[in-house]
């Protein structure tokens, strides 16, 4: 599902919200940015491994 809501929209709606829903949308929100940010620290842990040349598994068909 997409929904495309502006910038204004999104905070209209969060101004509506209770403060208990407030504070469980910015921890959910806290999460992700921090899970997004470890999976791009660890993404860039293995690229000094990743070389074309040696990927066994790459499909040659």
């Amino acid at each position: 599902m997409s929904v495309s809501l502006s910038i204004a929209e999104i905070k209209e709606i969060i101004g509506q919200l209770p403060v208990s829903v407030l504070q469980d949308l910015l921890q959910q929100i806290q999460e992700q940015i921090e899970t997004e940010k470890f999976m791009q620290l660890a993404e860039s842990g293995f690229s000094e491994w990743y070389d074309p040349e040696e990927d066994i598994y790459e499909s040659k068909t």
